[in-house]
């Protein structure tokens, strides 16, 4: 690899589907679900060897700032950029953009959430590699995982021609994008075999970002870019949120793809922590660190604090959640409508949400 190598990981969000644990003050990327570590910690620990740590961007909320330094005491200062407003992931990866290009304009940048679940470390950077090689020849690359189940979630992409990439690395070009799809069209797609689900991971070169929000954000951009001390607040507060694959990916050409050949999840709610938590007996998962204890209960997944003890009997399909000031208990089934509940909990007990 010949480019200098940046890496942004993205923390901001809420993960409202994660409450009562995930909060407000505490999102979800801060939370120990895996490994008795944070999920932002698993991933800045995934760029290791890979990119070096003077080389690592975190893009988060201005009240999340501590949380960020807290768990990442190795990161340098400069390297944490404060969004005064969120905005979703293209005015987040903007700022990002204005930091490296001021650094080095002909960096590699890997874009990652720090809030994914990749259990092997050394499959994660296999495949970045393959994206990197990509991205060096041009256009924006995203990482794809092999659709296993009719997700309505995910974005889906379909692949169009091969590409050659080192490491017996598999990659197309993108022949669409697909934003997320009903039940019906999810099915359809995955019956295909030829789908895959859009990871949020990307790779491009500084320049090939750059000029593809000239093309298709240059309004957004120059804002940016231009912005004068002390008013990037306000500029902010004027953007509407916009995904980085709707306003960019969806419309450029010359996208591409590389097969993401790890174990990933992006942990969207609570009944994810079945993929990626090892079984506690009769399917139950535990998070959190707090005791489990079940009698004729099956497949729940339950997440208490140290030192809190969960007994389940009789009980399947669930979800428990304890922490101080608030409980949660719903079908796996209904865990998505847990936004909802959080819209709720902001009016009637906003200290809780």
């Amino acid at each position: 690899m010949a480019n200098t190598i940046f890496a942004v990981i993205m923390a901001g969000g809420s993960g409202t589907r994660f409450w009562p644990a995930s909060r407000e003050s505490l999102p979800k990327q801060f939370l120990k679900i895996e490994g008795g570590h944070s999920l932002l910690r698993g991933t800045w620990s995934r760029l290791d060897g890979l990119v070096e740590p003077e080389n690592i961007l975190v893009v988060c909320g201005q009240r999340h700032a501590d949380l960020v330094r807290n768990e990442l005491p190795e990161l340098p200062a400069e390297n944490l950029i404060l969004e005064a407003v969120g905005r979703n992931t293209l005015p987040c990866l903007a700022l990002a953009q204005i930091f490296i290009r001021g650094i080095d304009p002909d960096a590699i940048q890997i874009v990652l959430p720090a809030d994914h679940v990749i259990p092997s470390r050394e499959a994660f950077q296999q495949s970045v590699r393959s994206a990197i090689y990509a991205a060096e020849a041009g256009g924006l690359i995203t990482l794809g995982i092999p659709a296993t189940m009719p997700a309505t979630e995910y974005g889906y992409i379909q692949p169009g021609e091969p590409i050659e990439t080192p490491n017996e690395g598999k990659a197309w070009t993108v022949q669409q994008f697909i934003e997320k799809p009903d039940t019906a069209r999810a099915q359809e797609l995955l019956a295909s075999g030829e789908y895959f689900w859009n990871s949020g991971i990307f790779v491009w070169s500084t320049a090939a970002f750059e000029a593809a929000l000239e093309r298709h954000a240059p309004e957004l951009w120059h804002g940016i870019r231009d912005c004068p001390d002390g008013g990037l607040e306000a500029l902010m507060e004027g953007i509407t949120p916009i995904s980085v694959d709707v306003g960019i990916l969806e419309k450029e050409d010359g996208c591409k793809i590389v097969r993401a050949d790890f174990h990933w999840s992006d942990v969207g709610s609570w009944p994810a922590l079945s993929d990626v938590l090892p079984d506690a007996g009769a399917g139950n998962r535990s998070s959190g660190g707090g005791a489990l204890i079940a009698l004729n209960a099956a497949n729940n997944v339950v997440h208490g604090p140290d030192g809190h003890v969960t007994a389940l009997v009789g009980v399947h399909d669930l979800v428990v959640v304890h922490t101080e000031g608030a409980s949660l208990v719903c079908s796996k089934e209904h865990a998505q409508d847990v936004r909802g509940i959080v819209d709720q909990v902001r009016k009637q007990a906003p200290d809780r949400a």
